[in-house]
This record gives structure tokens, C-alpha cells and sequence, in this order.
């Protein structure tokens, strides 16, 4: 029997693949590490990097011989997995359980907020609440520091600035979208001072009438899987505790 090959549902299967490795590891991602992943031979690992390549999906450093994702990967791949998300139960129970003690004022709500998504995503959180200018909670700036990313000073440097000025970060946040949950990728976010960063963003609700945005801030190489489900988890159990305020 002739074996046919899906050869687009390889090429994204690889991609994906080799997303995962980088998101996990940090580094460039070679033709070896994938070649077990599957029942291909290094060599059409290659050809497919170079297929990947030419297309824009991934990019490899001058100093080593391995592949890293750009944008446009990131993009592919953060759109392919939007489908296919949920978080687990007991990632559920854990969101819950934060919020378990009676909160009666917003601000403590949207502080608790700020905790949660950062305790249980290990990234930046942002909470902002629409009526406030120029106002915010914020923590786990101590993950972004953790990242390898952010080990140039300069660059570290120029997203705390962004964070502290906190306007040009408002108007990133507070941008028109429709979607349940907005992922922001490098040169997407429209900042030169965050190429290196991905947002995602959601909106939190009382009675469909939107009252603020969450946002996780990190690198391009973020766990989108699970970031994104439980961002959105989390918009939902705030807008539930709001309306009980």
C-alpha cells in the first residue's frame, strides 16, 4: 500500500514541536531534538526548518545552528491552539480558593486579582478597572526578572519604565478587540521597548457591561497553553465575585 503524507499537517506539527522545545527551553532548537519526536530522520527535520524558514514561521541566531520562532510563528501557533484549550480542574479549584475570603471593596478584589493571576501563571500581572486613569494593579515583576529574555539591563530597564509611566501600557491594554481573549505578540504590541514581549489580554464583566482588562505580561516564549485559559478562567470568576460587591 502506498503511504501518503500529509505534508502541510507536518510542517505545523514540527512547528509546533519546536515551539514547545523553545518554550521550555530557552534556546535555539535543532533538527536532533525534534527527530525524536517523531519517525523522521534529522535530515527532514532540517528540510523542514529551512521549509519553516523560507516562510517566515522560524529564524535561527547567527551564533548557533538551531531554530527559534518569530512573530509570525508565535502567531500561527497561538491561533491553532486557541480551539483546543481548557484549563484543568484542579487549576480551577486553586483560581477558587484564592478568592474563598469575603472581599466587599473593588480595589481588594482587583489587588486579589493581580495576586492570582500572577501566583498561579508565574508571569506579570495587570489588572486595570476602565473608570480609573492612569491606575493599575500589578505584580510578579520579580518572574520577568527571572527570564532569561530580560538578563540585558537596558531592555529590563525599559519595561519597568513602561509599567511605571503606566499609560502607554493602558493604551495597549485598553485596546478595542472582540475576541474573549487577545494575545499580543513582539512587534504586535506596537512598542519598540517590548519587540521581546507577548500580552495577553481579557476583558472582566458585571452584567455584560465591561468594567476592566486583566493582562499577562512575559515573554514572546510564554506558555500560551496554558496562559490563555486561565486568564480567561480568572475574568471569570472576578466578574462573579464583582457582582456579589
Amino acid at each position: 500500500m502506498v503511504r501518503t503524507v500529509d505534508y502541510d499537517a507536518r510542517r505545523r506539527a514540527v512547528l509546533g514541536a519546536a515551539i514547545n522545545r523553545h518554550i521550555k527551553d530557552a534556546a535555539p532548537v535543532s533538527s536532533e531534538d525534534i527527530a525524536r519526536e517523531f519517525d523522521l530522520s534529522p535530515a527532514t527535520i532540517r528540510n523542514i526548518f529551512v521549509d519553516l524558514e523560507k516562510s517566515g514561521y522560524l529564524t535561527h541566531p547567527h551564533t548557533s545552528a538551531g531554530r527559534v520562532p518569530t512573530d509570525k510563528g508565535y502567531r500561527q501557533y497561538v491561533d491553532f491552539l486557541s480551539s483546543q484549550l481548557e484549563l484543568l480542574d484542579g487549576e480551577k479549584k486553586s483560581v477558587v480558593k484564592h478568592f474563598e475570603r469575603e472581599i466587599s471593596r473593588l480595589e481588594d478584589a482587583l489587588e486579589e486579582t493581580s495576586e492570582v493571576i500572577s501566583a498561579i501563571t508565574h508571569y506579570t500581572s495587570i489588572v486595570s478597572f476602565l473608570d480609573w486613569q492612569e491606575r493599575f494593579f500589578y505584580r510578579g515583576m520579580n518572574f520577568i526578572l527571572e527570564q532569561p529574555e530580560f538578563q540585558d539591563l537596558h531592555r529590563l530597564g525599559l519595561i519597568i519604565k513602561m509599567i511605571e509611566e503606566r499609560q502607554g501600557l493602558l493604551d495597549i491594554i485598553n485596546r478595542d478587540f472582540k475576541e474573549k481573549v487577545r494575545v499580543y505578540i513582539g512587534e504586535e504590541l506596537g512598542c519598540a521597548q517590548m519587540s521581546n514581549c507577548s500580552m495577553v489580554v481579557t476583558t472582566y464583566s458585571v452584567k455584560n457591561k465591561p468594567l476592566g482588562r486583566l493582562a499577562i505580561l512575559g515573554p514572546r516564549r510564554m506558555e500560551y497553553q496554558h496562559i490563555i485559559p486561565a486568564l480567561e478562567y480568572v475574568s471569570d470568576v472576578l466578574s462573579r465575585v464583582l457582582s456579589k460587591i
